[in-house]
């Protein structure tokens, strides 16, 4: 009975983990308005510099320093490790630089159409770079989602440039660390240590100018520059303790309440326009989430089956 009490505990605080880092994710486009004065990239170093001084806080917090510098030590010595990180680093640079610019761009809608089509992305890569299975569910919801895709393109004139930036750089990202196998606390601390050097150079170039932000005499402004560190550390230390307790599958679910909230703030907060093709869009993107959720339910299975032998 314990066993059995425990385990839910367990199981409610991935879920509280896990709601808290996609519920930071989706309400972050209200704090980067408050920046909207600031240049895209000039958030972009701050935020990279804030983020690798709260993670070495975290580290010292938790007396994690001398595990990480051994890990440290143990992937520069290891090239391809090496540089694995510092691609992964490159990409999450450019994919906050792109939704950081966006938002600021009255863009949160495409946001938020980007991060609902990352899933799927990230399975296309699984499957054309590391063999991985593909079902007949899982083409059924790439084929549905990049109508809805084209249904956007063909009715706007344009491709949906942030959107698909967006979700291929996160899914490139993401596979990255799966192929690297580290840790949350150290990837999240070495990604921003890498482009912290280039980060520092610019913001001091910036300051030599005369246009830099960042000062004594814009405190809110500052703060906020400075708080960027603790915005986008913190929900990745919820995730990886979420993701520790709790199956795939869950987690698959959850992931969808950060693009929910965005599209919601950017139509009912920032009135930025959804039109009937954002509908119809987005519908086709939801039914396909709907099914690449549902592919590996007993139920989907059994009808692939089915299907397959009927079709044979």
């Amino acid at each position: 009975m314990n066993l059995r009490s425990d385990q839910g505990n367990e199981r409610l605080a991935g879920v509280l983990f896990a709601a808290g880092a996609y519920l930071l994710w989706g309400v972050l486009p209200i704090y980067w308005k408050q920046l909207s004065q600031v240049p895209a990239y000039e958030i972009l170093a701050h935020r990279v510099v804030w983020s690798c001084l709260f993670m070495f806080c975290i580290l010292l917090a938790t007396r994690g320093l001398r595990q990480f510098f051994k890990e440290m030590l143990d992937i520069c010595r290891n090239r391809k490790k090496l540089l694995g990180l510092v691609i992964a680093s490159l990409l999450i640079s450019v994919n906050w630089l792109i939704y950081i610019w966006a938002v600021n761009e009255n863009r949160v809608v495409e946001t938020s159409l980007g991060y609902y089509i990352n899933p799927l992305v990230s399975v296309l890569l699984g499957i054309v770079v590391l063999k991985e299975r593909f079902s007949m569910w899982q083409s059924v919801s790439f084929a549905l989602a990049a109508i809805g895709v084209i249904t956007m393109t063909v009715s706007f004139g344009t491709i949906p440039w942030v959107s698909l930036s967006l979700a291929i750089s996160f899914a490139f990202y993401g596979m990255c660390k799966k192929i690297l196998g580290i840790g949350a606390v150290t990837a999240t601390t070495l990604e921003t240590l890498i482009v912290s050097p280039v980060a520092v150079a610019y913001l001091l170039y910036l300051a030599g100018q005369g246009v830099g932000t960042f000062s004594l005499s814009a405190l809110p402004t500052s703060g906020l520059l400075m708080g960027a560190g603790a915005m986008t550390a913190t929900p990745l230390l919820l995730f990886a303790s979420g993701a520790n307790r709790l199956p795939l599958s869950l987690m698959g679910f959850i992931q969808y309440v950060s693009p929910t909230i965005a599209l919601a703030i950017g139509v009912l907060l920032y009135h930025e326009p959804f039109t009937t093709v954002h509908l119809i869009s987005f519908s086709l993107i939801w039914l396909a989430l709907g099914v690449f959720s549902l592919a590996r339910t007993r139920i989907f299975v059994s009808a692939e089956e089915w299907i397959a032998k009927a079709s044979s």
